[in-house]
């Protein structure tokens, strides 16, 4: 299993960087976690074919991590041409959200007839379902988006990634994240003093503190804001064993 970082970035594009986007490759399918608004730019950049991905699958529903479908769909369908069905999926109200973002963002949009195979659909909590040769389970976590939102476990033959999604601590973390071969974690913030906490996020001081409960082989965090990326907090990070995200970082698991 190999995860390219095609954006890690918070809402506001912390140290230019791109919303969130994951690229899971193995046996030949291609996985994207969450589609944040500049995502489809993000896949440009870096020269990846947005037809190459089987399947989106979504944490939860906040422009930085599913804005970006509109134009995935719109690109699909004009500029890329594609031809190979595509699989959007994400936490119960993505069916009855995005129809209306992307008629807000473009009027006439979810009327068209799509000249590939495209299904939406929703992801039950804490069942496994199989999505375009992934094993992909959601589990509920605190972050308020306006329906529920998710970390994600995604198995792939032995390997196993799981990505927390966006959220304050919760208890459900350490079930999000046991077992996995990676975790993708999001660390908003350093914590207290002159760095802050960032509300219903994560902080290095919160993921330190819990750290034992997170029974993962790797942690790399991911969704920085600014005061994770000074050079205090990274050299801090680093020294503590965490893998830092960066755009374009590919990571085998």
């Amino acid at each position: 299993m190999r995860v390219t970082v095609v954006g890690c970035g918070d809402a506001f594009g912390a140290g230019g960087r791109f919303n969130t986007c994951f690229l899971v490759h193995a046996g030949g399918r291609t996985l994207a976690l969450d589609f944040g608004a500049s995502s489809l730019i993000a896949l440009k950049k870096l020269g990846l074919a947005s037809t190459d991905v089987d399947a989106v699958v979504v944490s939860h529903l906040h422009g930085d991590h599913y804005g970006g479908l509109p134009f995935l769909l719109l690109d699909s369908q004009y500029e890329a041409h594609r031809r190979r069905p595509l699989l959007l999926m994400g936490p119960p109200g993505m069916a009855t959200r995005l129809p209306t973002l992307c008629e807000a963002m473009f009027a006439g949009t979810w009327r068209t007839s799509w000249r590939f195979p495209m299904h939406l659909a929703e992801l039950p909590l804490r069942t496994p379902v199989e999505v375009a040769g992934f094993t992909v389970e959601s589990i509920e976590v605190i972050h308020p988006s306006g329906a529920p939102a998710t970390g994600l476990r995604v198995r792939h033959g032995e390997r196993l990634l799981a990505f927390s999604g966006d959220t304050t601590w919760t208890d459900a973390l350490p079930d999000v994240a046991d077992g996995a071969d990676l975790l993708i974690l999001e660390c908003m913030g350093r914590g207290k003093g002159r760095y802050g906490v960032v509300p219903s996020h994560l902080d290095l001081e919160v993921i330190e503190a819990k750290r034992d409960l997170l029974r993962a082989r790797r942690i790399m965090l991911t969704h920085m804001g600014p005061g994770m990326l000074t050079d205090e907090a990274t050299a801090h990070a680093h020294a503590r064993g965490y893998m830092l995200a960066h755009d374009g970082l590919v990571v085998e698991v």
